[in-house]
C-alpha cells in the first residue's frame, strides 16, 4: 500500500484531518450525491481503465458509504475503492463527525477520554471468527488524548426492519471539543476486508493521527 503515502489535507469547519490523496470524497447529499459518485466513478475508471470491471462495486459501495455518512451527520467522508490485482477491489471509509450525549436530566455528558472509555463496552470473541472490540485510550499529537475503539463489529444496517448487521473492521476515536462541554470529534474508519483488519488498523490510526482543531 505504499501509494497512501502522498497525502492530502482536508479543512471543514473547525478542523483539518490529513487523508492519502488517492482517496475519494464526494457530495453526501441525498438530492445530488449519485450524480457526483457517477461522475467520480467515471472519470476514475477513464483514468485507469483496468479498474472498469469493477465500475458497479464501487458506485455500491461508494453510495452506501454516502447514505451513513449523511444519516452520521458526517462533516467528511472520505473512501478508498482500489485494486491491487487480486478479484475483488479493498474498500474502505473515514468519516468525521461532530457528536454530542446528555444525561436523562438534559446536562452534557463528560467528554474526557478516561469517562468515555469507561462507558465504551469490551467484547471479547469466545470462539474463533466471532465479532470483538477493544477500548483504550490514544495520546494525539497535537491534540491530546482521546478514547478509542477497534475492532471486527458487526454493525447493524441502516434502516433495515428485519434487524440484519454488516461485519467490518471498525476503528472509532472519540476526540474532545476543546470549549464544548459533552462534544467530541468522532473520526471512524471501516472496511468489510476482514482479512486486512490490521493493515486498515493501521491505516485508520495515521489518518487520524492527522486529526487537528482548527486555530
Amino acid at each position: 500500500m505504499a501509494r497512501y503515502m502522498e497525502t492530502l489535507t482536508i479543512e471543514r469547519g473547525g478542523f483539518r484531518i490529513n487523508v492519502p490523496e488517492s482517496w475519494w470524497e464526494f457530495d453526501v447529499r441525498p438530492e445530488s450525491r449519485d450524480d457526483s459518485i457517477r461522475r467520480m466513478v467515471s472519470e476514475r475508471v477513464a483514468a485507469h481503465p483496468e479498474l472498469a470491471q469493477y465500475r458497479d462495486t464501487y458506485i455500491t459501495f461508494l453510495r452506501k458509504a454516502a447514505a451513513d455518512a449523511w444519516k452520521s451527520g458526517a462533516m467528511y467522508c472520505g473512501c478508498m475503492a482500489e485494486s491491487f490485482g487480486g478479484d475483488t477491489p479493498i474498500t474502505g471509509s473515514v468519516t468525521v463527525s461532530l457528536v454530542g450525549g446528555r444525561t436523562r436530566s438534559g446536562e452534557p455528558l463528560p467528554n474526557d477520554p478516561a469517562t468515555i472509555a469507561g462507558r465504551l463496552a469490551v467484547k471479547e470473541a469466545r470462539r474463533a471468527g466471532d465479532s470483538w472490540r477493544k477500548v483504550t485510550t490514544v495520546d494525539i499529537a497535537g491534540v491530546g488524548p482521546a478514547a478509542r475503539t477497534y475492532g471486527i463489529e458487526d454493525i447493524p444496517v441502516p434502516d433495515d426492519t428485519r434487524g440484519r448487521t454488516i461485519r467490518a473492521v471498525l476503528m472509532q476515536t472519540y476526540i474532545p471539543v476543546p470549549g464544548q462541554e459533552g462534544k467530541v470529534a468522532l473520526v471512524a474508519g471501516s472496511s468489510q476486508v476482514l482479512d486486512l483488519a490490521d493493515s486498515f488498523f493501521d491505516i485508520f490510526d495515521a489518518i487520524t493521527s492527522t486529526f487537528r482543531f482548527a486555530d
